[in-house]
C-alpha cells in the first residue's frame, strides 16, 4: 500500500471515530439532556457516517433509536421568522415603508416556538417550529406544560402559536446549573421521559383557524382578546401611535427588561390589519423584530464635561458605569447643545447609550426624566480666553481667532496631517505653555537642547524628534492647507481646491471668498470660513515657505498623470494592511497624485482591503456600487512597489 493510500485510509478511520463519538454524544443530549445541535445537523452527521462506513456497527445498534426520534408533523400555520431591526434607524426605515396608523408592540419572547393544534375546541397536538412547515410532534410533553387549555370555550379548529419558556424564578430555584432560561427550556421540552415539562410555560401571540360562524377575529387586537378569552397565557401588547413612540417604548422596556418574569430579546412590531397572504410567508413583511443589541444599554446621565478642541466646545456625557459590547462605559458623546435640548436631557436622566462598531459611545435617546432631574448648564464663555461663546444649537464655539485653544489645536492638526511622529501631547503642551512653540513655524526652529530642557528624554530621542520634523519638508498643497486647521477644511476639501485650479499657495491667498463659493462642495459659509482662515494664518504660511521650512510639492502634470495609474484616482482603505500602516498607504496615494477618501461613495475608484469577504459596511457598499476592490499587493503593484518588507 502506498503512503498516499495509507494516509487517506488513516484520515477516513479518524473521521469515522470522530463521527461515532459525536453521534453518541448528541444522541444522549437529545433524549436526556440539553440538545446542542439541530435535528438537521444531527442527520448530517449520521448520513456522513453512513456514506463513508455503511457497515458501521453504530448504525445498526442505534438505528432503532434514530427512527424513534420525535415523529414529524406538518404545521397548520406557517411558522416563519421575522426580519430584524437592531437599532432605531433600521426600524424607522422599515416603519416608513409600512405607514401604519397604529403600531402594535409585543415582547419578543426568548424561547422556542410551538404550535398548538385544536380540532373543534379540543387540543390534539403540539408541534415544534422545525423548518417552519414541519416540526416535531412532542404532544406528550406539551400536555404537561402550563398555559395549554385542553378544551376551549368555542369549537375552534386550527392552530395557536406560542413560545415555550422557563421563568427566571424557576430557573434560579431548580435549574441554575443551566446557562440561561432558554437553554434549560430547550433541554426539557424534548426529553423522551418528559421530566421537567411541568416547569415550562407557553405564552401565545398568534392564531389561525375558524369556528362554525367563520373566523373568530378580524384584526390583530381582536386576535389577542380572543386568545385571552380562550384561556391562553398571552404576550403583553402595547399600542403606539407613531414609529417614534415605538422607539421610546423600546427604550423603557430595555430599562425594565431585567425585572420581567421571562427573558425577552426585543419587541415584535406589527399593524392591526391581518394579512393572511403575508402571514403565510416564511419571512412576513408586515411585522418586524425590533431587537435589543449588546451594543445598547440603559444607564443614568450623572454629569456633563465640556471639551474644548480648537474653537469648538463639545459636551461629553458622564454616565453610571454600564457594560456595553464587552467593555465598561462611563463616557458618551452628546454631540452638541442642540441634541441636549431636543432630547430634553438633564442630570439624572435615564438614557439609552449605544456603541456601534468602532464608534465612540453615544447617548441615543431619553428614557425618562425622574423628579429629581436637574437642567444641564451650557457654558456661555470660553474658559481659555473669556470670549462669549456662539451657540448655534448644532455647534457651540469660541469666535475669537486669537484664542489659545485654536492655536494649540492647530499645532496638533499640523503634526497629524503632516505625519510628524514622536511629539507627544505632554511635550507639545509644555512647549506651548512655555511660549516656545505657539505657531507652526516655531516647530522648525526647535533644537535638541530645547527638547532636553522641556522633557526628560535621552539625547537620541531628542535627535529623533528633530529628524522627524525635518524629514517632512515636502508636502502636497492639500496637506499644507489642511494642516493649518481652517474651519471645515480637511484634506479632502483642500484637494477639491487644488482640483478646481487653486494649485499654488499664491493662487489660494489671492482668491476672494466668492471665488471659493463656486467650487463643488463649497457654499457661502464654507467659502467665507476658508477666506477668513487664510487671512489669519497667511503670515505663518508664507514664513514656512519663504524660510524653506516646508516645500510645497508641485501638482502633477497631465503627462505624469497619464503615466501613473494612481494619479487622479480616489482610494479608500479598510482593515489592516500587512506591510505598512494605513497612514503610510494614504501618504503614498497622495504623493502619487491620488486622493484618499474616508468612506465609500459613488465617485470612489478603488477600495483597498486584504479581506474582501469580511462583510464590512465598506465592502458591502463597494459591491453595491460596483467599485473595484483590490488587495494590498495589487495596490502596491499600481505604485510600482513590491509587497515585501515594511514600507517607510
Amino acid at each position: 500500500m502506498s503512503d498516499t493510500v495509507r494516509g487517506k485510509d488513516d484520515a477516513i478511520a479518524s473521521r469515522v471515530r470522530e463521527l461515532e463519538a459525536l453521534i453518541r454524544h448528541h444522541q444522549e443530549l437529545y433524549y436526556n439532556g440539553e440538545p446542542e445541535i439541530s435535528d438537521e445537523e444531527f442527520d448530517a452527521l449520521w448520513d456522513e457516517l453512513a456514506s463513508i462506513d455503511p457497515e458501521n456497527a453504530l448504525l445498526a445498534s442505534v438505528g432503532a433509536d434514530r427512527s424513534e426520534r420525535w415523529p414529524k408533523y406538518r404545521h397548520r400555520m406557517t411558522m416563519g421568522s421575522l426580519s430584524k431591526a437592531a437599532d432605531p434607524g433600521s426600524f424607522l426605515a422599515w416603519a416608513a415603508k409600512m405607514s401604519f396608523g397604529l403600531y402594535l408592540v409585543q415582547y419578543k419572547l426568548d424561547g422556542a416556538s410551538m404550535e398548538l393544534q385544536y380540532d373543534e375546541g379540543r387540543f390534539v397536538r403540539g408541534v415544534t417550529r422545525g423548518d417552519g412547515e414541519i416540526g416535531d410532534d412532542i404532544t406528550q410533553n406539551v400536555v404537561r406544560m402550563n398555559g395549554v387549555p385542553r378544551e376551549l370555550p368555542e369549537p375552534f379548529t386550527g392552530a395557536v402559536r406560542g413560545e415555550v419558556l422557563m421563568s427566571r424564578t424557576t430557573h434560579a430555584e431548580k435549574y441554575a446549573d443551566k446557562a440561561n432560561c432558554r437553554n434549560a427550556a430547550n433541554g426539557l421540552m424534548k426529553r423522551k421521559d418528559g421530566k421537567g415539562a411541568e416547569d415550562l410555560d407557553i405564552i401565545c401571540y398568534d392564531a389561525l383557524g375558524f369556528v362554525p360562524s367563520g373566523s373568530p377575529f378580524s384584526t390583530e387586537r381582536e386576535k389577542i382578546a380572543w386568545l385571552e378569552r380562550m384561556g391562553f397565557h398571552v404576550v403583553p401588547t402595547t399600542e403606539c401611535k407613531s414609529p417614534e413612540e415605538v422607539v421610546a417604548y423600546r427604550a423603557k422596556i430595555m430599562d425594565l427588561r431585567a425585572s420581567l418574569p421571562y427573558d425577552i430579546d426585543g419587541l415584535v412590531v406589527k399593524g392591526d390589519r391581518i394579512d393572511p397572504e403575508d402571514a403565510n410567508k416564511l419571512r412576513p413583511e408586515l411585522q418586524i423584530a425590533f431587537k435589543f443589541s449588546p451594543e445598547e444599554a440603559v444607564t443614568t446621565l450623572v454629569g456633563v464635561e465640556w471639551s474644548e478642541s480648537g474653537t469648538s466646545v463639545t459636551p461629553i456625557g458622564l454616565v453610571e458605569p454600564v457594560r456595553l459590547a464587552g467593555t465598561t462605559v462611563q463616557r458618551a458623546n452628546l454631540a452638541n447643545p442642540g441634541m441636549i435640548r431636543a432630547m430634553d436631557l438633564r442630570i439624572r436622566s435615564k438614557v439609552v447609550i449605544t456603541k456601534r462598531g468602532e464608534i465612540i459611545p453615544k447617548i441615543e435617546s431619553l428614557v425618562e426624566n425622574p423628579p429629581d432631574a436637574a437642567p444641564i448648564a451650557i457654558p456661555t464663555h470660553c474658559s481659555l480666553c473669556g470670549a462669549p461663546l456662539v451657540d448655534e444649537d448644532t455647534r457651540l464655539y469660541c469666535p475669537n481667532p486669537a484664542c489659545p485653544g485654536k492655536a494649540y489645536h492647530r499645532l496638533e492638526k499640523w503634526l497629524s496631517v503632516i505625519d510628524i511622529k514622536d511629539i507627544g501631547s505632554a511635550l507639545l503642551r509644555r512647549l506651548f505653555d512655555a511660549g516656545r512653540v505657539v505657531r507652526i513655524p516655531d516647530l522648525y526652529s526647535l533644537t535638541v537642547e530645547d527638547l532636553l530642557s522641556f522633557e526628560r528624554m535621552g539625547d537620541k530621542s531628542a535627535q529623533k524628534i528633530i529628524r522627524n520634523i525635518r524629514a517632512q519638508r515636502e508636502v502636497s498643497l492639500a496637506q499644507f492647507v489642511a494642516g493649518f486647521d481652517i474651519e471645515g477644511i480637511g484634506v479632502l476639501m483642500a484637494e477639491k481646491l487644488v482640483a478646481a485650479g487653486y494649485d499654488t499657495l499664491d493662487k489660494l491667498l489671492l482668491a476672494s471668498w466668492s471665488d471659493f463659493e463656486h467650487i463643488d462642495g463649497f457654499a457661502e459659509i464654507t467659502a467665507k470660513a476658508l477666506y477668513q482662515g487664510l487671512r489669519l494664518v497667511e503670515a505663518d504660511m508664507r514664513e514656512l515657505v519663504d524660510k524653506g521650512c516646508v516645500r510645497i510639492r508641485p501638482p502633477m502634470t497631465a503627462a505624469s498623470e497619464e503615466k501613473s495609474p494612481v494619479a487622479g484616482k480616489n482610494f479608500c482603505f479598510t482593515g489592516e494592511l500587512a506591510t505598512m500602516k494605513r497612514a503610510e498607504a494614504e501618504k503614498l496615494v497622495r504623493d502619487a497624485g491620488g486622493f484618499v477618501r474616508s468612506s465609500v461613495t459613488k465617485d470612489l475608484d478603488y477600495l483597498v482591503t486584504n479581506d474582501p469577504t469580511s462583510g464590512s459596511e465598506k465592502n458591502r457598499r463597494a459591491q453595491e456600487l460596483s467599485i473595484s476592490i483590490i488587495d494590498e499587493a495589487q495596490f502596491l503593484a499600481m505604485l510600482g512597489r513590491k509587497d515585501s518588507g515594511r514600507a517607510g
